[in-house]
């Protein structure tokens, strides 16, 4: 198991940017793919970004490319998301997430294991 702790979010207006960490408890990190999610109220949970076990493959949303960017670091047992040029419709409660595999960890149905969520409110 694998337990997941945000942190970073806040209020930011548009164009601006925030940084998002997620501390991972657990000495098998490494053998997980991580990723984020976010969500807004009356939706469903939805994919922003996903990294591999490595850090050599990663996955965006359409609606994030080139303006967020997903890293990991192994021996600190953490994943990023930096989020630039940031729009009001970015505005969601953010969720650090992770599984065995990138293919689960690009879908909420699939996800194993979800932080407590960082609420992140962009404005015009």
């Amino acid at each position: 198991q694998v337990q997941l702790v945000e942190s970073g979010g806040g209020l930011v207006q548009a164009g601006g940017s925030l940084r998002l960490s997620c501390a991972a408890s657990g000495r098998t990190f490494s053998s997980y793919a991580m990723g984020w999610f976010r969500q807004t109220p009356g939706k469903e949970r939805e994919f922003v970004a996903a990294i591999g076990w490595s850090g050599r493959s990663i996955s965006y949303a359409d609606s994030v490319k080139g303006r967020f960017t997903i890293s990991r670091d192994n021996a600190q047992n953490t994943v990023t998301l930096q989020m630039n040029s940031l729009k009001p419709e970015d505005t969601a409660v953010y969720y650090c997430a992770a599984d065995l595999t990138l293919a689960k960890v690009v879908s909420a149905k699939t996800t194993a294991y979800w932080g407590q969520g960082t609420q992140v409110t962009v404005s015009s």
